[in-house]
């Protein structure tokens, strides 16, 4: 009898690989994890105790076992009501006490976290006009009707010898979450992994999930698949796995932005025929950030003289080393083309998802998360949901993001019409009230009210989260955010123009870490600020580094929706100051000069009483009236001031945009001679 690996021995004996392990090493044999070998005598062993045991189950070692752990629950149980009652005779002690005091002193008037000034006046007993005076005083304008948030009312509650009590009220958002509260540990029931499918381009993301799609309807699905929803389900040995159908760290890692940690085990593609690449490694990290496990897919296996060897040696310098190498992440060769290795491929995937235990209580109300959603015309708003908890039925009333309704129809991913769908299905939903986002949370719940007064309520935080910007971390905020103790450990994204310099940027900050705050890098590379570290930032709550780098138009643009902090840098020892001075809260913002455009002058005009004015050309970008200008000669700065005046024609401007002819006027300068060129700039407050 030859080798025996630990997995195919828990499947000999019908047992799951993990119990098994526990029972190997109770028998002091060293194996690392379920990929490890056993002897022809080590087999023998295991397979013994295993008949001791369960002929000692069959004695009645079990029957003394629920006894015990009766007795165990009664006393617990006790305990737990005793201590209940004692916390009852407690309560109204305090209360007593609290109310004594009350009564003592002047009772405190309770409001709400926002009162119109109307309200406040009724309720402390002064005057409209007095209040308005004194927000007056405190520089604040407001009106009869305007509201003022508790921090004001208590400042001028305070100065009429007032005091106040907010009161926290119960939101709609509270009362959900009251709702999906933990499960009974009895009620849950093992469910099929979610699985994603992540790689660099061309290197067969899409043909290895086509050819799982399509090995499945061979395998056991005659009706076939006629129509996918964006995900779908696959049946290896009577097992279920769910794939999500978007292939790319991008849709990964946009959902995760959401906070909505859908996948449960990703599955890395590496062509044979090219190794580890940018994307490859970008997907790493997110997989890494997002503490998913990884199985690594050497795809292409059929080409000719293609080396697996040197793609396991390339993923050890990323951490991933191979189990046959001692390491923990499976390898699997495969070919999506010719399908081989495909089914060891999904096995394996059942293997981890067996480590993993992923479990959810099919009997409770419905919770799932969006993964695409789009208007149809002739079904209104659809919804692909993969159900992560609970059943959701035909009729249940839901609530996804800001959209809320009743389950009207449900459509499985063969395209069939379904009456209910369990966790990890994926379905497709209609009867949402719009289109909800991907990455939204969709719940359903008993109370059709409830659900509508959700949506509701969220769509008044998304306008109140529309008036205030910045959300994200930045350097600005760091300490003040150490000093509360939101943080402790952050997160950095370095991406600099040549690997050196990516390497010496990391090692510099992250010695800077301290007992307070862990600086960790969760992704680096060389190359411009693309918008997928955006995405990796927004994810994470991350910092993005450049060095010798700039952020491309779309990085940019996404970066200042998300208001992601992106620091720039040319000399290492800045960053290193910066970062320093953040985390001892003595980061003062630094000025920058930007250049809005340049004007090139034409002709030159004397204006009685205004001096010389140029007759220009903007060449590029704009001239602002309100911007510092700078005079170039020849390239070399004949003068640096402010513009006295700028016109079209005769009429004053605020601006003159590039491809049109306008007349500027230098303050206290009228040295301005044909060719000339005139840099319009400003100097702005930012965060570099």
């Amino acid at each position: 009898m030859s080798k025996i690996r630990v997995y195919q021995l828990a499947k000999d004996l019908g047992t799951n690989s993990k119990d098994l392990l526990k029972k190997i090493k109770e028998l002091h044999i060293d194996v690392k994890n379920h990929m490890s070998t056993l002897e022809e005598m080590e087999v023998k062993m295991v397979k013994n105790s295993i008949e001791n045991q369960n002929n000692k189950t069959k004695a009645g070692i079990k029957k003394d076992g629920t006894k015990n752990s009766k007795k165990k629950d009664d006393a617990h149980s006790k305990k737990h009501m005793s201590g209940k009652k004692d916390n009852k005779n407690k309560k109204p002690d305090k209360k007593e006490a609290s109310a004594s005091t009350a009564k003592k002193t002047k009772k405190p008037i309770v409001i709400g976290e926002n009162i119109s000034i109307k309200n406040f006046s009724e309720k402390v007993g002064i005057s409209v006009s007095e209040i308005i005076k004194k927000l007056m005083a405190l520089g604040v304008m407001a009106t009869i009707n305007q509201d003022i948030d508790y921090d004001t009312a208590a400042i001028i509650a305070d100065d009429f010898g007032i005091k106040l009590e907010l009161k926290k009220e119960e939101t709609y958002e509270d009362k959900l979450e009251e709702i999906d509260a933990e499960d009974d540990p009895k009620k849950m029931q093992p469910r099929p992994p979610i699985v994603t499918v992540m790689g660099h381009v061309d290197h067969g993301k899409t043909s290895l999930l086509d050819s799982i799609r399509k090995t499945s309807v061979t395998q056991g699905e005659a009706g076939g698949i006629t129509q996918h929803i964006g995900a779908y389900q696959v049946e290896i040995n009577s097992k279920k796995i769910t794939f999500l159908d978007t292939p790319g760290h991008e849709a990964f890692t946009s959902m995760r932005a959401r906070g909505a940690s859908v996948t449960d085990i990703a599955i890395l593609v590496v062509a044979a025929d090219d190794g580890v690449m940018p994307q490859t490694v970008e997907a790493i990290n997110h997989a890494k950030a997002a503490d998913v496990p990884i199985i690594i897919a050497i795809n292409k296996m059929d080409k000719p003289n293609v080396n697996p060897d040197r793609i396991k040696q390339q993923l050890t310098e990323y951490g991933l080393v191979p189990e046959e190498w001692g390491g923990d992440t499976i390898c699997v060769p495969v070919s999506a083309l010719t399908k081989k290795g495909i089914d060891n491929l999904l096995e394996m995937v059942i293997l981890v998802a067996e480590m993993q235990e992923l479990k959810a209580n099919p009997d409770r109300f419905a919770k799932g998360i969006i993964v695409e959603a789009e208007i149809d015309k002739g079904r209104g708003p659809v919804a692909t949901v993969i159900i992560q908890n609970g059943t959701l039925k035909i009729g249940d009333s839901i609530v996804a993001g800001t959209a809320h309704g009743k389950v009207r129809a449900l459509i499985d991913d063969k395209g069939k019409r379904t009456q209910k769908a369990g966790p990890s299905t994926p379905v497709e939903v209609l009867g949402l009230s719009e289109v909800p986002e991907a990455g939204d949370m969709l719940y359903s719940l008993e109370d059709d009210k409830l659900t509508r007064q959700i949506a509701d309520e969220r769509k008044g935080k998304i306008k109140e989260k529309q008036l205030q910007a910045g959300q994200n971390l930045s350097l600005d905020e760091l300490f003040s955010q150490i000093k509360e103790g939101e943080i402790k450990e952050l997160n950095l994204i370095i991406k600099a123009d040549v690997q050196g310099s990516v390497e010496a940027v990391k090692q510099a900050l992250e010695r800077l870490s301290d007992d307070k705050v862990k600086i960790k890098t969760i992704h680096q590379g060389v190359g411009a600020i693309t918008e997928t570290d955006i995405m990796l930032a927004t994810a994470s709550n991350a910092i993005v580094i450049g060095f010798n780098v700039r952020p491309d138009i779309k990085a940019r643009e996404l970066a200042e929706k998300e208001s992601i902090d992106i620091r720039l840098y040319r000399v290492i020892y800045d960053a290193i100051e910066d970062v320093q001075a953040a985390m001892k809260g003595m980061l003062e913002p630094k000025l920058q000069e930007k250049i809005l455009g340049h004007a090139q002058v034409r002709a030159t005009f004397k204006v009685p009483g205004a001096g010389t004015i140029a007759g220009s050309y903007v060449t590029d970008g704009k001239v602002s009236r309100h911007s510092t200008a700078r005079l170039i000669r020849d390239g070399v700065v004949v003068f640096e001031g402010n513009i006295s005046s700028l016109k079209r024609f005769k009429d004053d401007a605020r601006e003159v945009v590039s491809g049109y002819e306008c007349g500027i006027g230098l303050e206290n300068f009228n040295d301005i001679k044909e060719n000339d060129v005139i840099e319009s700039y400003i100097i702005e407050k930012i965060k570099e």
